[in-house]
């Protein structure tokens, strides 16, 4: 039995079966950005996963991947996976930000495809610090 799933204040924050669900379209290095490897995910992405045989890999890797991700991220009232879902999926029309109740830079992402893309790329990078930052915040008295 792990250790750290017994210990209270730590919770599932990442979900192993949706790191496999984005892993099929792990040549693009989505799963990588979901557990919180922005580096080797964009390298996936440009390399279309290490010519597949990082793709292949990650196969194996992902389990410790998770639980990697659930003791480095905070749990709380915002869900990682629907964030990550808004983000790949309506990314460019800033739903990822509304779900975070970041209402300026929602409206602005619509209006402007996602600041051009940037703004996406950069949500690729650092969503999980941003959703475990708010999880945290809810729980400051």
């Amino acid at each position: 039995m792990n250790s750290y799933r017994t210990d209270p204040q730590l919770h599932d924050t990442h979900s192993v079966v949706f790191g496999y669900a984005l892993w099929i379209f792990g040549f693009t290095g989505a799963h990588r950005f979901y557990y919180g490897k922005p580096v080797t995910g964009t390298l996936w992405f440009l390399t279309f996963g290490l010519f597949g045989i990082g793709w292949l890999i990650d196969l194996f890797l992902i389990p410790a991947m998770d639980r990697h991700a659930d003791l480095r991220f905070h749990s709380g009232p915002l869900d990682y996976n629907i964030a990550w879902l808004l983000l790949t999926f309506l990314g460019l029309f800033g739903v990822h930000r509304l779900y975070q109740r970041k209402w300026i830079t929602a409206v602005l992402y619509f209006f402007t495809g996602g600041f051009c893309l940037v703004g996406v790329l950069y949500d690729f990078w650092t969503l999980n610090e941003q959703v475990s930052l708010r999880n945290r915040e809810a729980y400051r008295p």
